[in-house]
C-alpha cells in the first residue's frame, strides 16, 4: 500500500475513512494536502528492477536503455556496465557501437562522454551537449588568446574547427592524422603556469572536445583495443547515415529529464541539476513541461517522479551486481545516502567519481578489484550474511569468466580497492 505524507507536518500515514484516495497515478490528493511518500527501501527497489541489477537483458540496446546513459569516460566502462546487465560479449558490444550503431557516444552532460540510444542523439545534442559546446568553445578561445596563439581566439577556434570538418568530409581520421593535415592542430598551450595541475598541453584534444560536444563530429571506429580510446573521428552524417539535427533546447532538456525521471526517479531538483550539468531554471522548466509530480523522501527533501510513476513498487527478490567505475547507477544522483550509506570515502574520490561497486539489493556494500591473474575479488565493506556473500561470489566468478584474464585498470579505482592493491604490491 502506498504511504502518503502531510506536506505541512511531514507525518506519514494512510488516508483515513472519508477522505478521498489520491488521484490514481498522480500521488497528490485532497486539496493538495498530502503527497506520496517514497522511502529509501522503495527507491532501492526501483533502482534494482529498472537498472537490471536483478536480471540481465538479452541485448546491448535493451541494457543501455535501462539506465539511459552509460558513462564512457574510460572506454572499458561501457563494456563492463553492459556486461553486468546483459548476456552479451565484447563482440556484441562492438557490433552495437561500430556496425549497427544503435548506441552512439557523445560529449554531453557535465563534459562527460556518454553512450546512449542513437534515437536520443537530437535531444542530447540540442540541450546538454550544446551547453557544454558553448562553454568549451568560449574557454578555448580565451586560452588561445592568452597563450599567444592568436589575437582573436574565437576566430581561431571557428577556423580550426571548420578545417577539421572539411578534412573529415573526406573520411574518418584519428587525432594524429588530423594533426598531420592541419598545422594549427599541432600547437601546444601553456596552462596554469606554476600550478601543480598546470603544464604544456596539446591543443588538438581541446578542439576535438568542442566538435564532439557540438555533435557534428562523433567518435567512430576505434583504432585500438576495447580499453583504449583512440577513435577515428567521423562526420555525424557519415556515421549515422544522416545528420539527426538537434531539438530546440527546452524540448531537448525536457526529453533528457524525462529519461532520467523514468530510470532514476524519484530524485531531488539538486540531483537533476547536478546530473544534467544545467541550471535550476532549466530543470524547473523541464519538470513543469513534463507535469512531474512531487513526492516526499526519507531525507526530508522533495523528490520528483513522472505523472504515471507514483504507484508503489514491490520489493524485488535477492540481487547482486558488480559494476565498474563511474557506472551510471552509482553516479546517477548527487545525494546518494539512500544507496551508499557510510561508504562514501571508500568508494568515491574527492572529486565525486565512483570507483567499482559491489551491490546487494540496490545498496552499495563494497567494491571489487582484480588480482594479478585477472580474477575478480569482492572487497566487502559491510558484514554480509552467507546468502549475500554467495550472490556476490557468483557475480565475481561470472565477471572473471567474461574478462577471461584481461585485467582492466582504472584511473577511478576506489580508494578502498587502491589500498588493497597497494598492500599486495
Amino acid at each position: 500500500m502506498a504511504v502518503f505524507v502531510d506536506r505541512g507536518s511531514g507525518t506519514p500515514g494512510v488516508f483515513q475513512p472519508g477522505r478521498p484516495p489520491p488521484r490514481e497515478g498522480v500521488g497528490v490528493a485532497w486539496e493538495g494536502a498530502w503527497v506520496r511518500h517514497i522511502d529509501d527501501a522503495e527507491r532501492r527497489a526501483r533502482l534494482v528492477s529498472r537498472h537490471l541489477l536483478d536480471t540481465r537483458a538479452a541485448d546491448v540496446l535493451t541494457a543501455t536503455r535501462a539506465v539511459g546513459f552509460l558513462h564512457g569516460t574510460e572506454p572499458a566502462n561501457i563494456y563492463l556496465s553492459l556486461a553486468a546487465r546483459a548476456d552479451v560479449g565484447r563482440g556484441d558490444i562492438d557490433t552495437a557501437l561500430f556496425e549497427e550503431r544503435s548506441i552512439v557516444r557523445q560529449l554531453a552532460m557535465r563534459r562527460t562522454v556518454f553512450a546512449f540510444d542513437t534515437a536520443l542523439f537530437a535531444a542530447v545534442r540540442g540541450g546538454a551537449a550544446a551547453r557544454v559546446e558553448a562553454q568549451l568553445s568560449a574557454r578555448l578561445a580565451k586560452e588561445v588568446a592568452a597563450g599567444g596563439i592568436a589575437t582573436d581566439g574565437a576566430a581561431w577556434v571557428e577556423a580550426v574547427c571548420e578545417q577539421v570538418r572539411d578534412s573529415l568530409a573526406e573520411g574518418p581520421l584519428t587525432t594524429a592524422q588530423l594533426r598531420e593535415r592541419i598545422p594549427a592542430m599541432g600547437a601546444r598551450i601553456e596552462m596554469s603556469p606554476g600550478k601543480s595541475y598546470g603544464g604544456n598541453f596539446p591543443i588538438a584534444p581541446r578542439v576535438l572536445s568542442v566538435l564532439a560536444a557540438d555533435g557534428g563530429v562523433v567518435r567512430g571506429r576505434n583504432a585500438a583495443g576495447w580499453k583504449v580510446s583512440r577513435p577515428y573521428w567521423t562526420a555525424v552524417e557519415d556515421w549515422l547515415g544522416a545528420d539527426p539535427g538537434a531539438l530546440e533546447p527546452r524540448e531537448a532538456y525536457a526529453e533528457v529529464v524525462r529519461i532520467w525521471l523514468d530510470r532514476y526517479g524519484p530524485g531531488t531538483e539538486d540531483d537533476i541539476v547536478w546530473w544534467l550539468g544545467a541550471t535550476k531554471s532549466i530543470v524547473r522548466n523541464a519538470l513543469g513541461d513534463l507535469g512531474a509530480v512531487e513526492v516526499s523522501l526519507d531525507c526530508g527533501r522533495t523528490g520528483w517522479v513522472l505523472t504515471d510513476d507514483a504507484d508503489a513498487v514491490a520489493a524485488p527478490g535477492p540481487s547482486a551486481a558488480l559494476l565498474p567505475p563511474l557506472d551510471p547507477t552509482a553516479m546517477g544522483w548527487k545525494e546518494r545516502d539512500f544507496l551508499l550509506g557510510p561508504h562514501a570515502s571508500d568508494i568515491f574520490d574527492r572529486n565525486g567519481n565512483a570507483g567499482a561497486t559491489a551491490w546487494i539489493g540496490g545498496r552499495i556494500v563494497g567494491t571489487w578489484a582484480q588480482d594479478d591473474a585477472g580474477a575478480v575479488v569482492v572487497l566487502a565493506l559491510d558484514e554480509l550474511d552467507g546468502g549475500a556473500a554467495g550472490l556476490l561470489d557468483a557475480e565475481a566468478e561470472r565477471l572473471s569468466g567474461w574478462l577471461d584474464g584481461d585485467v582492466v585498470r582504472s584511473v577511478y579505482t576506489s580508494p578502498y580497492a587502491r589500498r588493497w592493491l597497494a598492500e599486495r604490491a
